[in-house]
Order: C-alpha cells, then sequence, then structure tokens
C-alpha cells in the first residue's frame, strides 16, 4: 500500500473515529430528553407532564430517564461515525473533482480544510453542494442504522415491555420479520435527508457569519494588522462560533421536519395502524387535528440543538487537531 493511500485510510478512520466519539458523547448527555419526546409522540395525549409523571413513578428514576441510552448511544455513535465519514468524503470528492462547485471564498484552496481565520476543519463548497452532500451523507447512514433506530423507539416507549435489547429484536424478528427493522424508514428518510441538507447548508453559513462579527485573532504575536487579518482562530472561539453556528442550524431544520419525525415515531411503534407516511399523516390529523404533527417539538429543538451543536463542535475540533499533526507529518516526510 502507498503511502497516499495509507495517509487517505488513516483519515477516513480518524473522522470515523471522531464522529463515534463525539455522537456517543451527545447521545449518553441528551437520552432522558429523547425518552421524554418518543413518550409525547407515542399517543394523541399532547402532555409533557404526563411523560414526566410517568417517568417519576418508576422505582428507580436515574435508570427510568436513561432507558434506551444503550440503543441510542449506538445508533447515534455508529450513525455519527458513518455520516460524518461519508459527508467528509462526499465533500473531499466534489472539492477534488468540481471546482466550479466550491464557494467563491475557497476556490483558490480546493482540497484544503479550513484555513487558519476560519472556524471550520472542513472543505468549503457551495451552497447547493453542501446541501446534496448532507442529505445522502444522512440518508446513507440512516438507512444502515435503521434497525437500530426501531430498537431505540420500542425500547424507549411503554407500549413495550421488553426487557432487553435482544428481546426486543427477537419480538420484532418473530412479529414482523426484516421488515420490521425498517419501519418508517421512508418517514425518516424524508425528515433526515432535507434536515441534514439543510443543517450544512445554514451551519457553514452561520459559520461563515459569525467569523466575520468575531474575526480570528492570534495570541502569540503582537502585531495587530495580524492579529486582525491572518492569525489563526483561537479554539475557545472557534468552538465558540462552531456550537452557536449548531445550535442555530438545529433550531431552524427541526420545526421544518418534525411532522416527519413525529410520523416516524408513530410508525415505529404501531406499524399495524400506522402502514406509512402519507396513511399515518392523514389518520393523526383526522383523528387528533394538525397538532399531533408537532408532537415533541419543543423537546426535539432542544435536543436536536444541544447534541447536534455538541457532536459538530467536538468532531471539527478533534479534526482540527488532527489536520495540523497530519500537515506537519507530511512536512516532515517531504523535507527528508
Amino acid at each position: 500500500m502507498s503511502d497516499g493511500s495509507r495517509t487517505v485510510l488513516s483519515k477516513s478512520t480518524f473522522h470515523f473515529a471522531a464522529g463515534l466519539g463525539s455522537g456517543v458523547l451527545s447521545a449518553v448527555l441528551l437520552q432522558p430528553i429523547d425518552l421524554l419526546k418518543t413518550r409525547v409522540q407515542q399517543s394523541g395525549a399532547h402532555s409533557l407532564s404526563a411523560a414526566i409523571a410517568d417517568i417519576r413513578a418508576a422505582p428507580r428514576l436515574l435508570p427510568a430517564l436513561w432507558r434506551g441510552a444503550v440503543p441510542s448511544a449506538l445508533r447515534t455513535g455508529f450513525g455519527s461515525a458513518i455520516y460524518f465519514t461519508s459527508l467528509n468524503a462526499i465533500r473531499q470528492s466534489v472539492a477534488r473533482l468540481s471546482p466550479h462547485h466550491l464557494s467563491s471564498s475557497s476556490s483558490s484552496s480546493a482540497t484544503s480544510y479550513g484555513s487558519s481565520s476560519s472556524s471550520s476543519s472542513l472543505p468549503k463548497l457551495s451552497n447547493t453542494s453542501n446541501l446534496v452532500a448532507g442529505a445522502v451523507a444522512r440518508s446513507f447512514a440512516g438507512f444502515i442504522l435503521m434497525p437500530l433506530t426501531v430498537l431505540k423507539v420500542r425500547y424507549e416507549s411503554t407500549l413495550y415491555s421488553y426487557a432487553s435489547l435482544a428481546s426486543a429484536a427477537r419480538d420484532i424478528a418473530s412479529r414482523e420479520g426484516v421488515r420490521g427493522f425498517f419501519a418508517g424508514y421512508g418517514a425518516t428518510a424524508v425528515r433526515d435527508a432535507p434536515y441534514a441538507g439543510l443543517y450544512v447548508l445554514f451551519y457553514e453559513q452561520s459559520k461563515k457569519r459569525l467569523s466575520l462579527l468575531f474575526p480570528p485573532s492570534d495570541n502569540n504575536d503582537g502585531n495587530a494588522e495580524r492579529r486582525s487579518h491572518g492569525g489563526p482562530m483561537a479554539v475557545s472561539r472557534a468552538a465558540g462560533i462552531n456550537f452557536a453556528s449548531g445550535v442555530v442550524s438545529a433550531v431552524v431544520c427541526s420545526v421544518v421536519s418534525n411532522p416527519f419525525d413525529a410520523v416516524k415515531t408513530r410508525i415505529q411503534l404501531q406499524p399495524e395502524r400506522y402502514r406509512n407516511m402519507a396513511q399515518g399523516c392523514r389518520l393523526m390529523i383526522r383523528e387528533e387535528g394538525p397538532r399531533a404533527l408537532w408532537d415533541g417539538l419543543a423537546l426535539r429543538m432542544s435536543r436536536k440543538a444541544l447534541s447536534s451543536a455538541l457532536a459538530w463542535t467536538v468532531y471539527e475540533e478533534l479534526i482540527r487537531r488532527a489536520e495540523r499533526g497530519w500537515t506537519a507529518t507530511a512536512a516532515a516526510r517531504d523535507a527528508l
């Protein structure tokens, strides 16, 4: 294997590991919010207080709050790993093969990561390329992780009394076959593809705007002009910009995609009643009104804002640090 191939493999492995770590961290920390969202969406009660009361009535509060944390961590962790790895591969390929898809500010460095004056650690593409890359990467990751998604939702719900993930998997397999593990994928794809595409688009645009509002500085150089125009962005500032951009993007995209999430949850919990996205949507509106499509919005917004911002901030910072190491190693190798 050539040095170039080993480098590409090493970078892909690190992107996978960075995505896995950031995804697991956000999933475990925010599992109680996700649990409450599932409970609110599982029926037409529309009551957060009832969901909280139900959890508080459990014999042990902490295990009840983190019920489903294992499948959630597996799904979100490996989902983030697959998503970030495939997203990076897509964006790097677009940057190399289609220079006209680059944003105007980065056309001079097609395959480079974020510059020292930017908070970004990723290739800069056009709005259309960011939209498509995010949608394709998320759809792919969503399909691969769909069985874990179904297990997670059912394990969190009070409609099933599964004692373990293994018993849940056996029950789904015996009752519904392989198809049961992909229940709600249509609604999930319709929810996730636009969400992820718009998220990447808004995220990159927000970072660009915030980077202009908060110009980078170089604390190691007293030259004011360099601090204003050429120094590397401090870690705390870059992380703050990335986190704020993640929160804003997640809030906007959550509002747009929540109806698909609400229908998806019903399909995964009651596939015999809610057979597909179109039929499920009509049934929910007819029996409960349009409000049913917005069940869990506040909880989903809160979780998405925090989890997406946390995952992207941790991921980008890990990549920023690794990229410096890769650059230094390449420079040392070229000097020999």
